[in-house]
């Protein structure tokens, strides 16, 4: 029996709870690369209100939901570039040239936010309004490897929400705004910090419940009025020391409900399913980029029924040769 599983189709889950972990990249100071990143225990409560009440069921919900993605990217570029200024970016030995693409990639994002309020309002909507944020970087460097990561997951959501729209015109526009953040996602890595400027031929999806996870922790409070996001979150997935392809690692569940039993790598088009024994498991050879991770209770694949925490980012960066860089 082959160790391995492959799946297919992403979905969203049901177990709820309001508490989710991340931790700061490993980042090694002489060099803008990363293997990989792994979460560690750093627990907030979501500042989100009521979350996992109701699926997402309608265009208004799909465009908030995007709505609080872009509100959440353009804070970060406009308090990124006004915390680092050109000099600190020279500083930091990047070209002349990244600082003000990041500036082109502010006004993309702010572009999008005010688009998005529209749509939302043009369906006589609400539009969710910006929250308060904190960014965990410290640095132009990595403030470029956290824009990497909102990037890829900014890429991977938009995947994920364009079956949830009804009306096409606004599926187009999803599309256009995808297709941007995609090539934001490519130079980011590729120009900026150096790596590979993607993950191979498909894109992971990723549906609502599952971003929400990974954006919860840059959030400390938002607006009362903002209505609530409709999906559910589950406990965080950790992996306690480097994932490298073809290695076994200690992988934990914070807060624990039930004991997962496998773990599912989430890449392109595939859901590899990989058995946890003794609280350890194998990560699959072959994996490129950006990488997600959820826990399941069962050998059965990542469902509604089965995800039970997660998911987490594993980067897996790679040269032009497709060599992993250490």
């Amino acid at each position: 029996m082959n160790r391995y599983t492959k799946e297919s189709s992403l979905r969203i889950g049901r177990n709820s709870t309001s508490f989710v972990t991340f931790s700061l990249p490993l980042l090694d100071k002489m060099r803008t690369t990363l293997l990989s990143l792994f979460f560690a225990s750093l627990c907030v409560a979501s500042p989100l209100g009521s979350v996992g009440r109701r699926q997402i069921v309608n265009d208004i919900d799909v465009l908030n939901y995007a709505l609080t993605l872009e509100h959440i990217e353009s804070a970060f570029y406009r308090g990124g570039l006004e915390k680092y200024d050109a000099e600190a970016f020279e500083e930091a030995g990047f070209p002349d040239d990244v600082r003000a693409r990041f500036v082109e990639i502010a006004e993309h994002e702010a572009s999008h936010v005010e688009f998005l309020t529209a749509a939302v309002e043009a369906l006589g909507g609400a539009a969710t309004q910006p929250c308060q944020y904190n960014f965990l970087h410290t640095d132009p460097r990595t403030f470029a490897l956290l824009s990497q990561i909102l990037e890829s997951v900014g890429t991977s959501a938009y995947t994920g929400a364009a079956r949830l729209i009804s009306n096409k015109d606004y599926l187009t526009d999803a599309a256009s705004i995808l297709a941007t953040e995609a090539r934001h996602a490519s130079w980011v890595a590729s120009a900026a910090n150096k790596v590979s400027p993607w993950s191979g031929p498909f894109e992971a999806a990723l549906m609502p419940a599952e971003v929400v996870i990974l954006v919860l922790q840059y959030i400390t409070l938002c607006p009362s009025s903002n209505p609530p996001l409709p999906v559910t979150v589950f406990p965080s997935l950790i992996f306690t020391s480097k994932p490298i392809p073809g290695h076994t690692t200690i992988v934990e569940q914070n807060p624990t409900t039930s004991p997962a039993t496998h773990v599912s790598f989430l890449t392109g088009l595939d859901k590899i399913l990989v058995p946890i024994a003794d609280g350890q498991v194998r990560v699959p050879e072959g994996l490129s980029g950006t990488v997600y991770a959820v826990a399941t209770k069962s050998g059965k694949g990542a469902t509604d029924d089965t995800i039970i925490a997660g998911p987490a980012v594993l980067l897996f960066e790679g040269d032009s040769t497709g060599n992993l860089i250490n």
